[in-house]
């Protein structure tokens, strides 16, 4: 039974470019808890894509998004204050890096690579959230998607890593800005899951074989459990918590 957490609120969901997305799993979480959803997704290619998503949540608003452009980003909430003209939060849930920068070491990084990494999974937050604070009047929270390889080596994330570290530090630093207008800014670190994101990573079975036998519950977490902590932190069960990484992944990071 679900509790209604969301109820007249109003969020947009980046990142849910498949049925196997983290976002999509917050997407779904969040219709069921009773908020309202406002889907994005970058180019024509991905639209019809996101379109069979947007018709299993009743038809909800899809909006084209590049995370890379300024101006696409302040279209975007432009168009999204068409169909909510009050916000109260987005999830953020997007990376990228160069797929040549996540292979071999990380010393061969490329200049090119390591700027477009922290730009696209990184930087996105703060251009976000400077262009959706005009909508979240009554304040509101802001939550994105981290990974451990942030503040640990993890074999084969490589770029990644210091462009999720660099996420982490922008969560803090927008949560200081922010908070006076009674926005909240929060991260949630979650263990690896089989997305299609997460397939392109080298050697992501034996990942997932290892922490399935190591974490203190002796499993890996799904999407739905990631999910569900994002609406506990989009909820105002969360009012007094900002600022801070919260840790979805079955204790692998206390143990491991």
């Amino acid at each position: 039974m679900m509790t209604g957490l969301l109820e007249g609120k109003s969020f947009v969901v980046t990142g849910a470019a498949n049925s196997r997305s983290i976002a999509w799993a917050v997407a779904r979480a969040i219709g069921r808890h009773g908020g309202a959803v406002v889907l994005t997704y970058q180019a024509e290619r991905l639209r019809r894509r996101v379109s069979r998503l947007s018709e299993e949540l009743g038809g909800a608003p899809m909006i084209e998004l590049d995370v890379g452009s300024d101006e696409s980003v302040r279209r975007a909430i432009d168009e999204v204050a068409e169909h909510m003209p009050v916000l109260d939060g987005f999830v953020h849930s997007i990376a990228w890096a160069p797929a040549e920068d996540l292979q071999g070491d990380f010393v061969e990084t490329s200049r090119a690579g390591f700027a477009q990494a922290n730009d696209i999974s990184s930087y996105s937050l703060v251009a976000m959230a400077r262009e959706a604070r005009r909508l979240m009047t009554r304040g509101g929270a802001i939550v994105t998607m981290t990974y451990a390889g942030s503040w640990r080596v993890v074999p084969n994330y490589n770029v990644m890593g210091p462009a999720k570290a660099s996420l982490e530090s922008a969560v803090r630093y927008l949560a200081a800005d922010l908070g006076p207008a009674g926005i909240r800014v929060n991260a949630v670190s979650a263990g690896p899951i089989a997305t299609v994101a997460a397939r392109t990573v080298k050697d992501f079975s034996g990942m997932l074989d290892l922490l399935e036998s190591h974490t203190p519950l002796r499993r890996n977490v799904t999407s739905d459990e990631v999910a569900d902590a994002t609406v506990f932190l989009l909820s105002d069960l969360s009012r007094a918590i900002t600022g801070e990484v919260v840790h979805v992944d079955a204790g692998a990071h206390a143990a491991i």
